[in-house]
């Protein structure tokens, strides 16, 4: 095994293998362990949404996903006698306008069968025990579980190792929050009497909730809530049969369900950290937050975690960037973290009300307000994670006479030029102020001609991560490579 590893990574979910695909693509050295003999056989999380798709498209291998999912364009809420609401996804602002349906057997699969062309075999059955953070370096000991132990010394560790992470434990985080009172039932099967094939169906019965969400042709996920739990006891996983009683009493009639592939009971869990990070080691994923699955953001905000620090430790190991980047990873994702958390939190409370005089006013508040193009496609855009930004962070800067239109800190809707294999600011502008930014920090910056989204007037650094780092005015270059300083070693 080599020595020289510079990032070992505990955890190898989604979240662990796209920063472990990240920092190979960046030719920083890894390794990733993972205390599972074998990837997960289950759907789980079964949802890429559009900003994650984009990611992955500007990583240069987003084609591995797409022939293993399915397109779904919108989501349909219902009685199961009315609808209430439609939310399409065909309008948003994206070369992916669906969410692609792909259980996470198949996302962990695609990742790390690209992980292993690049040389990197996930390391199983071995668990991280503990680790020391030593200043310069971090002292890791790393246990199989024939017994063996390893201590590997490495320049960062970052914990995706899930809602009892190591890491976290190690680093003295506390995991802040609740678990909900009421118990779930989720069902993974097929399932016939439900169209569109290529929407969510909700329906908010007046018992509950069930919601379906399409696998593949003729697989759903089902999930329903039951109600407040009588004790902390643990429910018992239902049997088919009582799924099917659910789907009868609550869905919009003649709905079957047959070979399950998974039958489960479960408990929300509500928590998250107060902080991503500490000298050398960094949380990402469920390690730093766990949420409602309502929209089905979990997994795909744990991957933008990843690629947001991907691309900071790579300019900070590679010696382009001063280590100072890092301080900004727990900033933007804590922020992020909690607007996922409140947006779960209160879809699932609007979701499982059960007084009736609530339920009635809320169907009609919803269908009224839903009636409003606007308000859908606000939906429409929080769902595909499109809405997320870093308006607060210190990487974002309005330089002179930026523009109302291309605010600094939001997402850059076109696609970037290619650059898969270093990490690099996009400078958006006028040729001659592009040019001489990218000359000057040839590291940092690659020049891009103004498109049609941005007229001559303004001056864009494109982050990495497709996020506007720095928005000013064509003739503020000297703000734009203030910008640059502030982040470049000398």
């Amino acid at each position: 095994m080599a020595q020289n590893i510079k990032v070992l990574i505990a955890g190898a979910g989604p979240v662990g293998l796209t920063l472990a695909n990240e920092l190979v693509r960046y030719g920083i050295s890894v390794r990733i362990v993972d205390k599972a003999a074998a990837r997960t056989d289950k759907s789980k999380a079964l949802v890429l949404w559009s900003r994650t798709l984009e990611l992955f498209d500007h990583a240069g291998y987003v084609n591995g996903f797409l022939p293993a999912g399915m397109p779904a364009h919108g989501a349909i809420i219902s009685t199961g006698k009315e609808v209430i609401a439609r939310i399409s996804l065909d309008g948003i602002d994206s070369v992916y306008p669906y969410a692609l349906m792909i259980p996470q057997s198949d996302t962990e699969r695609v990742l790390e069968e690209r992980l292993a062309k690049h040389g990197v075999t996930v390391e199983r059955n071995v668990a991280l025990e503990s680790f020391v953070d030593q200043g310069a370096q971090v002292q890791s000991v790393l246990r199989k579980t024939t017994g063996e132990s390893e201590t590997l010394t490495t320049d960062w560790l970052i914990g995706c190792d899930g809602a009892h992470s190591a890491v976290r434990h190690g680093l003295g985080f506390t995991f802040d929050g609740t678990t909900q009172p009421s118990d779930w039932y989720l069902a993974d099967g097929h399932i016939t009497g439900l169209d569109p094939q290529d929407r969510l169906h909700i329906f908010w019965h007046k018992e509950g909730i069930l919601a379906f969400f399409p696998i593949s042709e003729g697989r759903w996920r089902v999930v329903a809530d039951l109600g407040p739990a009588p004790d902390n006891a643990h429910h018992a996983d239902p049997t088919l049969e009582e799924i099917q009683s659910l789907l009868t009493k609550r869905g919009s009639g003649g709905l079957v369900i047959k070979d399950a592939y998974w039958l489960a009971a479960f408990r929300i869990n509500e928590r998250k950290v107060s902080q991503y990070s500490r000298g050398r080691a960094f949380l990402a994923g469920d390690a730093a937050h766990i949420h409602s699955p309502a929209g089905g953001q979990g997994m795909n905000t744990g991957m933008q975690d990843a690629f947001n620090l991907a691309w900071k430790l790579s300019l900070v190991i590679g010696g382009v960037a001063k280590p100072s980047l890092l301080d900004s990873y727990s900033v933007e994702r804590s922020a992020v973290g909690d607007q996922v958390l409140s947006n779960a939190g209160h879809m699932t409370e609007v979701a499982i009300v059960r007084n009736p005089i609530a339920q009635g006013l809320r169907n009609a508040v919803v269908k009224f307000a839903f009636g409003f193009p606007q308000l859908g496609h606000a939906a429409a855009n929080t769902l595909a994670e499109l809405d997320i930004g870093y308006p607060d962070s210190p990487l974002t800067v309005k330089g002179a006479h930026h523009s109302k239109e291309t605010k600094a800190g939001k997402r850059w809707p076109d696609r970037l030029p290619p650059d898969t294999s270093q990490a690099r600011f996009t400078a958006i502008g006028p040729a001659d102020a592009v040019a001489g930014l990218a000359a000057k920090f040839p590291r940092l910056v690659q020049a891009a001609p103004t498109t049609d989204k941005l007229d001559s007037q303004n001056l864009l650094l494109v982050r990495p991560d497709g996020y506007v780092g720095f928005a000013g005015s064509a003739s503020d270059r000297a703000g734009a490579e203030a910008y640059l300083l502030a982040l470049a070693t000398p």
